[in-house]
């Protein structure tokens, strides 16, 4: 969820962040993605799935970051010595490979890594996140939980709770809320963690419970500067609001949104869709004329 594409970045201080600023020596040639819609009202993702372009050889960057080899070193152990060559040019390369959105490429040769070094929390971490974007919840879970275990983090539950989300599991992505919300992270994460939530309750039928799940937790506050986390719980919940028919509530969301970033999302063609506003519907009244 941190490294979508067009969002802005919030996490510098993450070892993601780090890795993400790390110089690259490699050449990449840009490629043209094609977004997927995976918008459904009954059921999504929180992030959006990207389709990837056919298989090429990805390039190592000069440099694997120093805390992600002393990782790497660490979990590997003794076996370390006639691993290294070879694992610190594959996780560099699966590095390279996720920062391009190559998720395909970058499961391929971070599973390789993995196999390899299974104790080792950033190849589980990114191999499992790759595989999320790709859609494969099952594939992904067991990565993501390995991460969750080795490092006691729980940056990725929100990750998690849309895996079980997607394959029909509402029970599961309860309880990692629970866990999530007294484990007291960072506001972006529980941010992401209750807009899953949400809408696993919607999913579900229970659409006022989503609203006032978000509601409640200060989703549908005017703030003065807002975050990319404020852009996202507005537009959750203008969705929410649109599906229960409350449609002033939902424009108003969407045309927050728009006014602090008129490409965000998909809020133009909603805005479109809900019509004009009152106000425009209504036939100006005539001047009186003065007798």
């Amino acid at each position: 969820m941190r490294e979508e594409s067009g969002t802005r970045r919030g996490d510098e201080g993450t070892p993601e962040g780090r890795r993400r600023r790390q110089a690259r020596g490699d050449e990449y040639v840009p490629e043209r993605w094609v977004r997927t819609d995976t918008r459904n009202r009954g059921k999504g993702t929180v992030a959006e799935p990207l389709r990837p372009p056919a298989h090429r050889t990805v390039r190592a960057p000069a440099e694997l970051p120093a805390d992600i080899a002393n990782e790497l070193a660490s979990a590997a152990g003794p076996e370390w010595s006639h691993l290294r060559e070879r694992m610190t040019e594959r996780m560099a390369a699966g590095i390279g490979a996720y920062e391009r959105e190559r998720f395909r490429d970058a499961s391929r040769i971070l599973k390789t890594v993995v196999d390899a070094v299974p104790n080792a929390p950033s190849a589980r971490e990114l191999l499992g996140l790759s595989q999320y974007h790709q859609g494969y919840w099952r594939a992904a879970l067991p990565n993501l939980e390995a991460f969750s275990a080795l490092t006691g983090s729980v940056d990725q539950h929100p990750v998690r709770m849309d895996c079980h989300r997607a394959l029909g599991r509402p029970k599961r992505v309860e309880a990692l809320f629970t866990e999530l919300r007294q484990a007291s992270p960072e506001p972006e994460v529980l941010s992401e963690g209750r807009l899953v939530l949400a809408g696993t309750r919607a999913d579900g039928g229970d659409l006022a419970g989503a609203v006032t799940l978000l509601v409640e937790a200060g989703a549908g506050r005017l703030v003065r500067s807002p975050a990319e986390r404020h852009l996202r719980q507005w537009y959750v919940l203008g969705d929410l609001m649109e599906r229960s028919g409350d449609l002033p509530k939902a424009r108003e969301l969407f045309l927050r949104i728009r006014a602090v970033d008129p490409d965000a999302y998909d809020v133009a063609d909603r805005l479109e869709s809900l019509g004009p506003t009152a106000r425009a519907q209504r036939a100006p009244k005539r001047p009186r004329r003065s007798r």
